[in-house]
Order: structure tokens, then sequence, then C-alpha cells
């Protein structure tokens, strides 16, 4: 059995103290981490992206070659972490020696721990095991726009004994969530603000459903979603130098915008006083 220990520290530290212990190979590309593992340890990759001081998301696809233990320590920004199993099973316990409860294939789990007790996954060998972790800080130190919803995952995922630990079933809605999440095409900037509003809804999706009145509370909050979504796709689309050469021309230059990208431009006509 291999026994592993995650300190509190930052994504970038969590992430080479994986790399040394499974002899793998880690590319970092702006805000993205992806691990490539092809050791004695494992076989696999964990790919990664993270927000900085908000939310985080990790998919793990991995092979154990040996049962392996991960004990991970209380972290000062006390985040809800929302695991969702695609393939095989993860046993979970606060303390190495506590009851130990289990995740299975199309089950989902919250868990939030700021005991001093650490959180601990178990791992069995030879079991291909796939899971997505999104993670967010219920500290205030988030962003300022991001407070009501820290708001919220305090009061619903948190407990006074700092341990909180829930399993249910999969959320059909949140899994195509993830599923559009591993499938964007573009690149830079707009990869960026589309993973992030993917991630917004998936938490603002389990906000709703651990509510009252979830059947009325969802569905706007899907299709505020989807409308955000499609807007910074749209507006990625635009093709800058057909919109330059559309400037020569005042008069076409509001109807490529209305006709192909489906925005609405008001030219300037403002005159100076005189």
């Amino acid at each position: 059995m291999k026994k592993l220990y995650l300190n509190t520290g930052g994504f970038e530290t969590i992430f080479n103290d994986l790399k040394d212990s499974f002899d793998g190979e880690l590319v970092v590309n702006n805000n993205e981490y992806t691990l490539n593992i092809k050791s004695k340890w494992a076989r696999g990759t964990v790919k990664a992206v993270r927000f900085e001081k908000e939310m985080s998301y990790v998919n793990f696809d991995l092979v154990f070659n040996h049962d392996v233990t991960l004990s991970i320590e209380s972290l000062p920004t006390a985040p809800v972490f929302f695991a969702y199993c695609e393939k095989g099973t993860i046993a979970h316990s606060f303390g190495a020696n506590g009851a130990q409860r289990k995740i299975k294939s199309n089950q989902s789990a919250i868990l939030n721990n700021t005991s001093v007790i650490n959180s601990v996954l178990f791992f069995e060998s030879h079991k291909p095991i796939q899971f997505s972790l999104v993670g967010m800080p219920t500290t205030f130190s988030a962003k300022e726009e991001n407070v009501q919803m820290v708001s919220q995952l305090k009061k619903r995922f948190t407990t006074d004994s700092g341990q909180y630990l829930y399993i249910g079933s999969k959320n059909h809605k949140i899994i195509e969530k993830l599923q559009e999440l591993s499938k964007i095409p573009q690149k830079g900037i707009v990869r960026s603000l589309l993973q992030k509003s993917i991630l917004d809804s998936i938490l603002e999706i389990e906000i709703a459903q651990h509510s009252y009145n979830y059947i009325k509370t969802i569905e706007p909050i899907v299709d505020l979603a989807t409308r955000q979504i499609n807007e910074i796709k749209r507006i990625s689309n635009i093709n800058i130098i057909e919109v330059l050469h559309a400037a020569a021309s005042r008069n076409y230059l509001p109807r490529i915008f209305k006709e192909k990208y489906h925005l609405s431009f008001k030219p300037y006509n403002q005159k100076l006083a005189s």
C-alpha cells in the first residue's frame, strides 16, 4: 500500500507533490494543469483548472498499481468539494481509522472539512477510477461578486463540528455541464471565461438542488447559464479582420453585427458643439 499526505499548500504545491509521489510529468499552461503518470505506482492523467482565490476543477482518470491512501489536511480556505464519480469506487473517512463511506460509480458527494482531523481517500489497486472535483473556498477571500454564493455554500454544506459529508445520486444536468467543460475547443481568455461560467453554473445547481423549491429554482439557473455560455461563444467567433474591413463602410458595419453575429450596433453620430 502507498500512503500519501497532502499538506496545506497552494494549488501548484499540491500538484508538484503528486508529481513527485507518482513519478509523473507535469505540464502547466496558464491556469491549467496536466499531470501525466506512467510509473510503477499508477498510470493515467490528472487534469485541473484553477482560478486565483476562487474555485478549482480537477479530473482524475487513473489506474493505481497498488492500494493507495491519500490523507489531506484541512485547507485554510475551508473549501466545499463536490465530487462526481464516473467509474470505480472511492472510499472516504475522517481520519485514518474513521468509518469509511463509499462513493460509487454514478454517485456524487459533497465534502467540507475544517477540523484538525484529516480527510482520507482510499483507492483500490488495478481498478480504473474516474472522478471530478469542483472546489470552492468558503472564506471571504473570494472575489466580492461571489460573496452571496460563498454564504449559501457555508449555510448548506458546513457544520459546527467542521466535518460534512453527503453522498447521493448524480444530477444529470451537472453531468451535462461536466461533459461540456471537457469539450471546450476555444483557447486563451475565451476558454477561461467558458470554464468559469460552466463551473459557476454547477455550483448554482448544487445550491439549488439542496434548497427548498428545487424545481422552481433550477430551471432559471440552467437557462441563465446556457445563455451566458452561448453569448461568450458567439462573441468569440467574431472575425475581427472582417469587422475592420466593414468599418470602411458605415452602412455595412451595423448589418454585419446584426445579421452574422446577432449583436446590436449603434453608430456614434453625435456632433461636436460648435
